[in-house]
């Protein structure tokens, strides 16, 4: 298999519809890419969760932060991610068990190991490589 992004519009479907974003490695560091994005999300009407299990239990941006995906009772729409591409399958993996609709990895970041796990599972609505931001100023 080798894995494709869907279409620009599909993408930009996806962030229409979208309501609550999971943010996977959510740092609490103001200067790093994944809180400027979680922040611009807030502003832009999105509910953030953030997951980070070393920061489980703090709150960044005002919201608490979970442990794991499955953590989150609510409906997650994405799943955004801000991990390394190695750790990719096992985020798909738990993915997998989850309510959650998108699976986002941001730009720099594919794997087809993950792409395999999720298509196996159902799981179609999937984006690698791609900026949430630069999409959501498209």
């Amino acid at each position: 298999m080798i894995f494709k992004n869907p279409s620009d519009e599909v993408i930009q479907g996806y962030l229409k519809e979208a309501k609550n974003i999971a943010i996977v490695g959510l740092s609490n560091k103001v200067d790093r890419t994944s809180y400027e994005i979680a922040e611009l999300l807030q502003q832009k009407g999105y509910h953030i969760f953030p997951v980070n299990p070393v920061l489980k239990g703090q709150k960044i941006l005002g919201e608490p932060v979970y442990g794991s995906l499955k953590e989150i009772a609510e409906p997650i729409d994405i799943v955004d991610i801000f991990r390394r591409s190695e750790f990719l399958p096992e985020i798909a993996n738990e993915f997998v068990q989850t309510n959650a609709k998108v699976f986002w990895a941001q730009l720099g970041l594919s794997s087809e190991e993950a792409a395999i796990i999720l298509t196996r599972h159902g799981k179609v609505d999937i984006v690698m490589d791609r900026c949430i931001k630069i999409e959501l100023d498209k």
